[in-house]
């Protein structure tokens, strides 16, 4: 049974209708990724499942729970960390997590919380002393000091350095270890592709692809592109009569093969056939990345 069932979930503000007809299911356990360009609704999206936001027209079921109506009982068992979570600048570490911690009926133990979140030598660090990476295990602990059994993380690595980020993503990939089932809004690509089991992408308010990161771009990108110097001349139509093949282009003394399939089987057999060293191969396929461009008519925000 999915966790979560959005059904045609509709918001607007005034004139601009933020999310239209957007319908999507999580299941228990998984990294479930939403995608989208700036202003296309993802977080909209996200804080009516949370029931921060009230939507206009639709359905959302959260652990069989109407988050319009069951909202503190929800609260108990869901864990949110939103876009732009700020705390007061002189408000310790250990003093967020027990202050969270009173929240809820039955929170997680604060201390080992903060010893799990690699937060150990933090614990009387105040808020504003903390760097980037440290706000962000702090904001993940304090999603999860109530023992929810789904975490909502939005945006969750915006701002951080490369290795924050890659820190971040083991953090979270431990949690998922822990049972919690994620939703994560993200427009880093490799964050999606290496944490979400699948993604919906958004775009104008609407659902425009769901599957996982792997089978959207196999979808939408299917093409891969394999570059080599061949040991002696060749003719184009040695690829091109390839079932697999769809083009090749030149670049100096360098070939590119590009088709879909079994691509690099095809060519490589072909190049053995004809005694043809290829040197420097290099196989390129499509990545998340280019069906986010396909699908949205963007390249994902920086």
């Amino acid at each position: 049974m999915p966790v979560i069932e959005v059904t045609n979930l509709h918001k607007r503000y005034g004139d601009l209708v933020a999310v239209r007809d957007v319908s999507f299911t999580v299941e228990a356990g998984e990294i479930f990724g939403v995608l989208g360009p700036n202003g296309a609704g993802k977080t909209t999206t996200v804080e009516c499942v949370a029931g921060l936001r009230t939507p206009d027209g639709g359905g959302v079921s959260v652990l069989g729970l109407d988050p319009r109506r069951d909202g503190a009982r929800l609260r108990q068992r869901l864990g949110v960390q939103l876009q732009e979570s700020q705390l007061p600048d002189r408000l310790r570490v250990a003093e967020a997590l027990e202050l969270y911690a009173s929240f809820y009926r039955n929170p997680a133990d604060p201390a080992r919380l903060i010893d799990d979140l690699g937060l150990g030598g933090k614990r009387n660090t105040p808020y504003k002393k903390l760097s980037g990476g440290q706000k962000q295990r702090l904001s993940v602990a304090l999603a999860l000091v109530g023992n929810p059994e789904i975490a909502v993380l939005d945006e969750l690595t915006t701002g951080l350095d490369p290795q924050a980020r890659r820190d971040t993503w083991g953090l979270i990939e431990r949690v998922r270890e822990r049972g919690v089932t994620i939703v994560l809004v993200t427009h880093f690509m490799e964050e999606a592709e290496r944490l979400c089991d699948r993604v919906a992408v958004i775009d104008g308010g609407r659902v425009v692809a769901l599957d996982s990161p792997g089978g959207l771009v196999s979808r939408v990108v299917p093409e891969q592109r394999i570059r080599f110097r061949p040991s002696s001349p060749v003719e184009d139509h040695v690829f091109t009569d390839l079932p697999e093949v769809s083009s090749v282009t030149r670049s100096g003394g360098q070939l590119v093969v590009t088709g879909t399939g079994d691509l690099l089987h095809a060519v490589t057999a072909v190049l053995a056939r004809n005694q043809i060293v290829a040197a420097d191969l290099r196989l390129e396929q499509s990545t998340l990345d280019d069906a986010f461009v396909e699908l949205t008519g963007q390249r994902p925000a920086d």
